[in-house]
């Protein structure tokens, strides 16, 4: 089938690749000349792990073309808007520009019977307001949520553990779920769930499921920081309670809390949007789950200060992982990075190494120092920062540190060290929610 994908951000990228490689002849429409240039060579314009490879794939089958005019979607059956609805720089509602712009470029292009399909994450109601748009060209909007996770982009598209489909009611909607179905061909025959609803539903599929998310990291936080008053160890509380099978053990890792360009994002959205409904007292523990979230850096700057003599001016800190989780070289709101700023504010000597975000972070705070040479983020530092979770970091041995640093004192910022190991090698260790 040949489809398009307006916007080659994050998710447009992954998706256009991703359903060239299902066999669709693929347009995908960019107004960024720099990404319209790396996708045309079959270069990634961000890390993802297996993308270098799927594009490399596309680009020598011919199933992918790149181009910055929408224009040349016309002749598509079914258009993906795939653009980045970021939080507005004046409140906690989502900027919805990207989205209203995507859809009035296509609409001139559109043909009856086109299916317009909506996948970047928008408060709910959007679709509404857009559906009327597309249907007066004689096309159909449906809303067909994404869900990513960073570092495992490729296999959560090509094999992801659910679809959902938001489609109008009547003919045009069940025709718009048929189009879909050839789309997702290839996973549907692997038995992937299928989920039919509403568009509402749909557009509070993605938001609600991240609001879930956030809310279970929250929680282990918060009892992160009743174990540290309490004497308690949090890793072995959420083992335990995680073996209670309506619980489970996933995101019970307590530590310096979520970041990303989409659950920080999405669940302040959320709490805008229910206001603007008058339901925003139903979301307002969103509000706390935030605020849980937001401690556990401050905190992590006062533990760095405790370890150091209660004095972090002109003390060397060695902040190991700049991204907001491992696989990714995504900075925003990335509480490494935040923890890194807040010690250079403080008056910290820090160095930041990462091993793929370095060029990300310096792009965001330019003022701090960076190194790609891990033995020279280490050397001489009094304090020693895990705060991404990078396996090459939570593999790291203790003695070969230790014979760098000008003091053996590390803070586990993601509980992701091996406790005894670093203690054995004479090293102070500090963690979030462990005494």
């Amino acid at each position: 089938m040949r489809i398009s994908v307006v916007g080659l951000g994050y998710l447009g990228a992954v998706h256009a690749a991703s359903m060239a490689s299902l066999g669709h002849d693929v347009v995908g429409v960019e107004v960024d000349p720099s990404r319209v240039e790396a996708l045309a060579l079959g270069k990634a314009p961000f890390y993802e792990p297996g993308f270098d490879e799927l594009l490399t794939r596309v680009q020598g089958s011919g199933g992918l073309t790149v181009s910055p005019d929408v224009a040349d979607a016309a002749g598509c059956a079914v258009h993906f808007v795939c653009v980045g609805t970021p939080q507005r720089p004046d409140s906690l509602a989502a900027d919805l520009r990207f989205v209203d712009a995507a859809v009035s470029g296509l609409v001139p292009h559109l043909a009856p019977g086109d299916v317009v399909v909506g996948k970047s994450t928008v408060p709910v109601g959007t679709a509404a307001r857009l559906a009327e748009q597309v249907a007066a060209t004689g096309a159909t909007l449906v809303w067909n949520p994404e869900f990513l996770r960073e570092g495992h982009a490729v296999d959560d598209t090509l094999h992801p553990d659910r679809i959902v489909y938001g489609v109008p009611a009547g003919a045009a909607g069940e025709r718009a779920a048929a189009l879909l179905d050839e789309v997702y061909a290839a996973p549907l025959a692997e038995g992937v769930p299928r989920i039919v609803t509403d568009l509402p539903t749909a557009e509070l599929v993605k938001v609600a499921a991240n609001s879930f998310l956030a809310t279970k990291i929250s929680f282990i936080n918060a009892m992160a920081e009743l174990c540290e008053v309490a004497g308690g160890d949090v890793t072995r509380l959420a083992d335990a309670i995680g073996h209670d099978v309506r619980i489970g053990r996933r995101f019970l890792d307590a530590g310096l809390g979520f970041g990303g360009g989409c659950l920080p994002k999405d669940i302040r959205a959320f709490m805008a949007r229910a206001e603007e409904l008058g339901a925003g007292e139903a979301v307002a523990f969103l509000a706390e789950v935030d605020g849980i979230n937001n401690r556990r850096r401050h905190r992590m700057v006062e533990l760095a200060a405790e370890v150091v003599g209660g004095e972090l001016k002109g003390r060397r800190v060695a902040v190991l992982g700049a991204a907001f989780k491992p696989e990714s070289d995504d900075v925003r709101d990335s509480p490494a990075l935040d923890v890194a700023q807040r010690l250079a504010a403080a008056g910290a000597d820090v160095v930041v190494t990462d091993p793929q975000a370095l060029g990300t972070a310096r792009a965001r705070a330019p003022h701090l120092v960076y190194t790609h040479d891990l033995a020279d983020a280490l050397t001489g530092a009094e304090a020693v920062l895990v705060l991404t979770e990078w396996r090459r970091y939570r593999e790291l041995d203790p003695a070969w540190v230790g014979s760098l640093v000008a003091r053996r004192t590390v803070l586990d910022g993601r509980n992701a060290l091996d406790r005894s190991a670093w203690e054995a090698a004479g090293w102070t260790y500090r963690a979030l929610g462990r005494s």
